[in-house]
């Protein structure tokens, strides 16, 4: 049985959300996951702050 992704914190800056986690080795990561249709922009990250910067200077390319 696969394990499951639990986030917490999770945060929204502009189309791009931020969650925290905790991975298998019980190491926090926080995820950047562009929302918006058709990106498909996402990213680990072992920082908080790597995670937010990421998230203001992401931009969407169109498809």
């Amino acid at each position: 049985m696969p394990a499951r992704d639990f986030f917490h914190s999770v945060m929204r800056i502009g189309p791009v959300q931020i969650g925290t986690r905790r991975d298998r080795h019980g190491h926090t990561r926080h995820a950047a996951v562009c929302t918006t249709d058709g990106c498909g922009w996402s990213s680990d990250y072992s920082s908080s702050s790597a995670a937010q910067l990421a998230a203001r200077t992401h931009r969407c390319t169109p498809r």
